[in-house]
């Protein structure tokens, strides 16, 4: 951004897009895995009753806590990349 409160210029809003995106992405890919490993083996295998339900429920309850924590870290992470600690100084030295 040019400066506080300024409009962000078309680069910025592209950044941002592509990030977002990205997240989502990477988000959706985590979440998926972990329902695989988690919930995988009881639509693979005979299980007992209980340790089926068990899975598939532990898979449902985890694969969105996955999700949200990995959008959150991807995007507090480009939050923090983009804005400069020091605006007008280039290096923690000057």
């Amino acid at each position: 951004m040019s400066g506080y409160g300024g409009r962000r210029t078309q680069a910025e809003r592209d950044a941002i897009t592509v990030e977002i995106g990205y997240a989502l992405c990477s988000a959706v890919f985590a979440a998926a895995v972990l329902y695989g490993a988690v919930a995988g083996p009881a639509l693979l295998f005979e299980l007992p009753d209980l340790a089926e339900k068990s899975l598939l429920r532990a898979g449902l309850a985890l694969a969105p806590l996955v999700f949200v924590a990995r959008v959150v870290s991807v995007l507090v992470r480009f939050r923090a990349e983009a804005q400069p600690s020091q605006p007008g100084r280039t290096s923690p030295d000057s």
